[in-house]
């Protein structure tokens, strides 16, 4: 994982979800409902705001994490039983 910490402190992520090994459980909406999201195809997708990058998915959809719910995002990474999320810096 990496995190980027600017000068002010501020830790700027981005995350995306290889929807191949997505198993649908949820897990990650659990932990962090404002970046993630299940779709009617019971696969998740990460969301910034109300745009919820679904196509094309995958590496093409990098979300940028919201500042404060960078935890939030490294453990429903961390929980994840189809270990599809990646978390990137700027």
């Amino acid at each position: 994982m990496l995190l980027v910490v600017w000068k002010d402190g501020r830790v700027t992520l981005r995350v995306w979800i290889d929807q191949d090994l997505c198993t649908g459980d949820g897990l990650c909406v659990d932990h962090s409902p404002a970046v993630f999201v299940l779709l009617d195809d019971g696969i998740a997708y990460v969301k910034e705001g109300a745009l919820v990058h679904n196509d094309p998915g995958m590496a093409e959809g990098l979300a940028v994490v919201p500042a404060g719910l960078e935890s939030d995002v490294v453990y429903a990474a961390e929980d994840c039983p189809g270990e599809c999320i990646f978390i990137e810096g700027p």
